[in-house]
C-alpha cells in the first residue's frame, strides 16, 4: 500500500480519477461555468451519425478491433508485425508478449504528434507516410532491425542500457529527419526513451524479472497480478503508470510522486491535496490498450476494457470542436497556440474524455450493440478518431486540429 501521504497522489494514477474528473469538467461546463468552452449537448447526436458512418464504412461487420498501436503496423493491408512475429521461432509465449511489450511501449512513446510536413518512407513501398502510421513504421522499422537490442542476434528485444544511451543521430537518422523533412520534438522523444532506459535499468525488480532488464518485462509484472488468468483492463493502466511514471520530464510531482499527463484547473474541487488537478494520462492509456492484445495471445483473459477511458488528444477533441458542441468563448483562440498546461487546453482535453462517455452511449444505441459488444476502446477505433481527422480535413486542408497547441513530443 502506499504511504498515507502518497495515497491522494496515487489515486490519481487511475482511470477511475480521469473520468471522475473530466465529468466534473462537464458539468461545469453544462452549467456554463468553464473559462474558455461552452458546452452544447443538442449536437451529440449529429456527432453520433458521423461516428457510426465512418465505422460502418471501416468496419462493415462491426467486428472492430481496439484503439490500439497494432492497428498502425497495418499497411496496404499486409500486417507488418504479425508477419515478422508469425515468422520467428519463440521459445514460449511469455517471450512473444515480452517483445510485443517492447514493441508497444518504445512505439507508443515515440508517437506524439509528427507535425504536418514529416514523412518516412519505409524500405517496402517506398512511399512517404505521415502523422501517427509514420511514426509507427519508422519505429517498427527501429525495432525488427535491432536498433533498441544489445544482441545483434536477437533483434526483436529492446533493452534498458541500450536506450539510456540512444543517441540522438540515431533516432535522427531512424525517422530519416532533416531540414526538408521536420519532425516535431525528436529531442524530446530521444530524452523519454533514455529515461525510460535508465528507469528500466534501475528497476530490475520490476523489469527483470524473467530477463535482462527490458521495458517488455512488465509483462512478467502484469503477468503475476491475473487472478485465475483473469486481468482487468485499469490493472494495466495502473501498471503502466505506477512503474513508468518517472520517465516523464517537467511535469507535476504531488507527496513526491510523479503525476504525468496530469495538470491544474482550479474549479476542479476535491477534499484532499488533489484539488485543482485533472489526470488524463493520454499515453498511458493509449499504451494499455496497446498491451491488450499480447496479454490476450500469452493466454490472458482481460475484463472490464470500459474501465479505460477515451483519449484526451486532438483527433477526438476536434470532433467535439469541429461539430460544435464545444464552441470557443473567445473565437480568436482559434488562431492562437496554446501551451499545453493553458487552461484552454486543460478543458478541451477533459470535456473530450467525459463526452467520449456520453457519444459512445449513443453510437451503441445507433448500432444495437452493447458495452461488452462493442467497448469504448472499439468505438475510438471505429470510430471516433477517424471520424475527427475526416472532419478536420473536410474544415482545413491540412487536416490540422481546430486548435493549435504547443507540443513538446511526449503528450499527443
Amino acid at each position: 500500500m502506499a504511504d498515507a501521504p502518497e495515497q491522494p497522489a496515487r489515486s490519481l494514477l487511475s482511470a477511475e480519477a480521469v473520468r471522475a474528473r473530466a465529468e466534473q469538467m462537464l458539468e461545469l461546463g453544462l452549467r456554463d461555468g468553464l473559462s474558455h468552452f461552452t458546452v452544447d449537448l443538442d449536437r451529440m447526436d449529429s456527432v453520433a451519425d458521423a461516428v457510426v458512418a465512418v465505422t460502418r464504412r471501416a468496419y462493415p461487420t462491426l467486428d472492430i478491433p481496439f484503439h490500439a498501436r497494432w492497428r498502425h503496423f497495418v499497411l496496404g493491408g499486409v500486417d507488418r508485425w504479425a508477419r515478422l512475429a508469425d515468422a520467428t521461432s519463440w521459445p514460449d509465449r511469455a517471450a512473444q508478449a515480452r517483445a510485443e511489450f517492447d514493441l508497444a511501449i518504445v512505439s507508443v512513446l515515440l508517437d506524439a504528434g509528427a507535425g504536418p510536413a514529416w514523412r518516412y518512407r519505409g524500405a517496402l513501398t517506398g512511399e512517404g507516410i505521415g502523422r501517427s502510421e509514420g511514426l509507427a513504421i519508422a519505429s517498427l522499422d527501429m525495432f525488427a532491425s535491432g536498433l533498441f537490442s544489445g544482441d545483434a542476434r536477437a533483434p526483436f528485444r529492446v533493452d534498458a542500457d541500450v536506450l539510456a544511451k540512444l543517441p540522438l543521430a540515431a533516432l535522427t537518422s531512424a525517422f530519416q529527419v532533416s531540414d526538408a523533412n521536420p519532425l516535431l520534438g525528436l529531442e524530446g522523444r530521444t530524452d523519454l526513451l533514455r529515461r525510460l532506459g535508465r528507469l528500466v535499468a534501475e528497476r530490475a525488480d520490476v523489469f527483470g524479472l524473467h530477463d535482462t532488464p527490458r521495458p517488455g518485462g512488465l509483462f512478467d509484472h502484469i503477468a503475476a497480478q491475473a487472478t485465475d488468468g483473469l486481468l482487468p483492463a485499469p490493472a494495466i493502466l495502473s501498471a503502466v503508470l505506477n512503474q513508468l511514471g518517472p520517465i516523464w520530464p517537467s511535469r507535476l510531482e504531488l507527496a513526491g510522486v510523479p503525476l504525468g499527463d496530469c495538470w491544474r484547473h482550479p474549479a476542479i474541487k476535491a477534499d484532499d491535496a488533489t484539488a485543482g488537478l485533472v489526470p488524463l494520462h493520454k499515453l498511458s492509456q493509449w499504451l494499455s490498450y496497446s498491451l491488450i492484445e499480447p496479454l490476450q495471445r500469452a493466454g490472458f483473459e482481460v475484463t472490464d476494457i470500459d474501465g479505460l477511458t477515451g483519449l484526451a488528444e486532438y483527433r477526438n477533441g476536434g470532433l467535439f470542436v469541429d461539430h460544435e458542441v464545444l464552441r470557443l468563448r473567445d473565437p480568436a483562440d482559434a488562431e492562437r497556440a496554446h501551451a499545453i498546461d493553458s487552461l484552454l487546453v486543460v478543458e478541451w482535453r477533459a470535456l473530450t474524455v467525459a463526452l467520449l462517455d456520453r457519444l459512445a452511449d449513443l453510437v451503441r444505441a445507433k448500432l444495437g450493440r452493447t458495452p461488452e459488444s462493442l467497448p469504448l476502446a472499439s468505438i475510438l477505433e471505429g470510430g471516433t478518431w477517424a471520424a475527427g481527422r475526416a472532419i478536420a480535413f473536410a474544415r482545413r486542408s491540412d487536416g490540422a486540429p481546430p486548435l493549435k497547441v504547443i507540443s513538446d513530443g511526449t503528450v499527443f
